[in-house]
């Protein structure tokens, strides 16, 4: 598949340096008009050199500040790709989706955790070759709700504005299927827009900027990754609605994600590579608490959050304690608040490739039609390497969100 190139702006010379890309405003607008394809064959972006990552075997992660990237980190803070004889940079911090996915193309990075849509998107809407390799992690998401809005229920969103990280995102997914089922019609619409009683209007937003603008009102609700809505709960006066989890149950949200000619290239590399990565996935499941302080601003400091913030976000998940929404309706399911385990099930990526046919974006969505979804749970994602992995790590079949009788198959359980 040909690679596009994503360049920085005229002047500029680093494109990691945050003041390289477009601003976050430019970002959003180029997004609402035309989603991830806009973003990278935009005229803002155009007719500028690509950077090159040298190939000298080094592993170069970029990450959001999010649970999601959990593995990544894990793997970088415990030696894990050292133990595998890799050489790997410090995780370099992005503070969006928008210029983590700039990064990744432009071969910045070679290891990079996206939520599951967006490579779906990069791979058949802009032909860029992006792999996905393992699951980051299961659930670890929730909807919270302003205190000023007294909702204790999906059926009192409508006329409500919510706040969602990305259109191409799990988040965007779920919310939109717990918005139907309960007669809430997803709308975009400029914010000032009047809203029917049964709309509720989705706008695309970084996830540091949630928690304020609940708790300045600027909106209603948000979804997002943990440890944003920890935040809100501790910070910004939140109250969970549901976990997203609870809904999908141990659903994937961010994957770990390669350049398709790494793995076809140096794939003693990406083994090893692949192997650190399910290893730490082992320990978080196992050490929820230890791996909160790790990666929070009172441990390695590649979030952040303080520890009791990171800590709330992995570990605070019972159903007494969100019985005010009633936050947790499937305790039988035995999820944590976020769980750890790497494969990528091929029936979660043939219902994701389904409901994005059936979700409210910003931009065209025309080349969903014509995906088939199996050959989409084939294409997308490599197998090969992650099942090698699990064979030599096999304790990752402990994880509550993995059936050890049948490990590699499931059925995607989704209840509102």
């Amino acid at each position: 598949m040909a690679k596009k190139e994503i360049t920085t702006l005229p002047g500029k010379t680093d494109p990691l340096d945050e003041d390289s890309y477009i601003s976050r405003r430019e970002a959003m607008d180029v997004l609402a008009a035309g989603g991830l394809a806009a973003m990278l064959s935009s005229p803002l972006l155009s007719g500028l050199a690509k950077a090159a990552m040298p190939d000298d075997g080094v592993v170069r992660i970029g990450y959001l500040p999010i649970t999601d990237a959990t593995a990544l980190l894990v793997a970088h803070g415990m030696g894990y790709f050292e133990d595998e004889g890799l050489k790997a940079e410090r995780p370099t911090l992005i503070r969006g989706w928008s210029p983590l996915i700039e990064g990744f193309a432009a071969q910045k990075f070679n290891l990079v955790h996206f939520l599951k849509p967006i490579p779906v998107w990069m791979r058949y809407n802009n032909n860029f070759p992006v792999k996905i390799m393992a699951w980051a992690h299961t659930n670890g998401s929730g909807l919270v709700v302003g205190k000023h809005t007294g909702v204790t229920d999906f059926s009192q969103l409508g006329g409500k504005q919510i706040a969602v990280p990305y259109w191409y995102s799990m988040h965007n997914i779920v919310l939109q299927i717990a918005l139907r089922s309960a007669g809430i019609k997803p709308v975009i619409k400029p914010q000032s827009a009047a809203l029917a009683p049964d709309e509720a209007n989705l706008q695309v937003m970084p996830p540091p900027d949630m928690p304020p603008a609940l708790a300045a009102k600027k909106i209603d609700a948000y979804i997002v990754a943990e440890p944003f809505n920890a935040m809100g709960e501790l910070k910004a006066g939140a109250k969970m609605l549901r976990f997203t989890g609870d809904i999908w149950k141990n659903h994937p949200c961010c994957v770990i994600c390669m350049h398709e000619g790494d793995t076809v290239e140096k794939k003693e590399w990406t083994q090893k590579v692949i192997n650190a990565v399910v290893r730490a996935q082992i320990y978080a499941s196992q050490n929820k608490k230890e791996v909160a302080r790790l990666m929070s601003r009172d441990g390695e400091k590649y979030l952040p959050m303080p520890a009791q913030v990171v800590e709330r976000a992995m570990t605070f998940y019972d159903e007494k304690d969100y019985a005010d929404p009633h936050a947790i309706k499937h305790a039988e399911w035995g999820n944590g608040r976020i769980d750890f385990q790497p494969w990528p099930y091929p029936s979660a990526t043939r219902l994701i490739v389904n409901a994005m046919n059936e979700t409210v974006v910003g931009g065209d969505t025309t080349f969903l039609k014509s995906l088939d979804p199996e050959f989409a749970v084939k294409d997308l994602v490599n197998y090969d390497y992650v099942r090698a992995a699990l064979e030599t790590y096999p304790d990752w079949k402990n994880d509550p969100s993995v059936n050890p009788s049948d490990p590699f198959n499931r059925e995607e359980v989704v209840m509102v």
